[in-house]
C-alpha cells in the first residue's frame, strides 16, 4: 500500500468515528499508530499524519463551503 492509499484509509476510519477524531486532534501520530496496526518509520508516518491533516481540513472546510451555498438558497 502506498502512501496516498494509506492518507486515504486512514481518513476514512478517523472521520467515521468521533472518539477517533477527538484522539486525532489531541495527539495525531499516536492515533495513526493506533488505527494503522503495524509500526512504521518515523518519516514516513509523519507524511500520513500530514496528508491525513489536510483532508480532515479540506473536508470540513469545503462542507463548511456548501452549507453556505444552500441557505443561499
Amino acid at each position: 500500500m502506498n502512501i496516498a492509499e494509506q492518507i486515504n484509509a486512514e481518513v476514512e476510519k478517523i472521520t467515521k468515528n468521533k472518539e477517533l477524531v477527538e484522539a486525532f486532534k489531541k495527539d495525531p501520530i499516536k492515533t495513526v499508530e493506533q488505527t494503522l496496526g503495524k509500526a512504521l518509520p518515523d518519516e514516513e508516518l509523519k507524511k500520513i499524519v500530514d496528508g491525513v491533516k489536510a483532508k480532515i481540513n479540506f473536508d470540513e472546510k469545503a462542507s463548511g463551503v456548501v452549507d453556505s451555498i444552500k441557505k443561499l438558497f
